[in-house]
């Protein structure tokens, strides 16, 4: 009876700290884009004319 309860409560533990650290991963992942550096932002038009230059080549 013990042992089986151990096993329920690793289970419930490895679950839960397995849904933390995918929640934290996906929300860090996500909000990352206002903190870059302007040098690294293209706007519309940079990346229209960097498509265009691709068709050239």
């Amino acid at each position: 009876m013990l042992k089986r309860l151990e096993q329920v409560t690793a289970l419930v533990v490895a679950a839960g700290l397995a849904i933390v650290s995918y929640w934290l991963f996906f929300s860090w992942a996500q909000g990352g884009a206002e903190k870059k550096p302007a040098d690294f932002q293209r706007t519309e038009i940079q990346r229209t004319e960097s498509l265009e230059q691709r068709r050239i080549k």
